[in-house]
């Protein structure tokens, strides 16, 4: 059987992968470059765990729905490459000035997720990194219609993802 992850399953009690079936988070992560300023955001601790369960280091995730880029920072701490798009264009020039890393690369694409335009940037970047897909994909959608995240218009609010 193939790899999945970096992680040593001979000492897998010593990671710090939760192997408990419910994951109780007391206090959202706040360290780094998480400040929990943007409403909706991701708590970072699950990103953290899906990246170290279902991928190795330089391998690519992807996050249709960046924000604030919760899943950006986690992905570069733990070595991995990101494709992110986000519909607000200042939110993606923030994640840029953010993201450090030169071991990994993060690509940041300002578009709709709902549109065949922004997921032709998306291949033709795969295409640049020389890769056929990434192996992790990560959806923190919008909230529908309970939170506005934009004031863009012709937003579609009761698509189903």
């Amino acid at each position: 059987m193939g790899k999945f992850n970096d992680l040593n399953i001979q000492n897998w009690r010593e990671s710090d992968i939760w192997t408990d079936s419910l994951w109780i988070i007391s206090e959202r992560d706040k360290t780094g470059k998480h400040n929990g300023s943007y409403h909706g955001n991701f708590v970072p601790q699950i990103p953290r765990q899906l990246i170290q369960r279902y991928t190795k280091k330089n391998e690519t995730v992807f996050d249709p729905f960046l924000g604030s880029g919760t899943t950006a920072y986690e992905t570069e701490s733990l070595d991995r490459n990101l494709i992110g798009v986000e519909i607000q264009n200042t939110l993606v020039e923030e994640v840029k000035k953010n993201i450090e890393s030169k071991k990994v690369y993060t690509e940041l694409v300002s578009g709709d997720s709902t549109k065949e335009s922004t997921f032709k940037e998306v291949r033709k970047i795969l295409e640049r990194q020389k890769k056929k897909n990434f192996q992790l994909a990560i959806l923190h959608p919008p909230y529908a219609d309970i939170i506005k995240f934009s004031n863009l218009r012709g937003l579609c609010c009761t698509k189903s993802f």
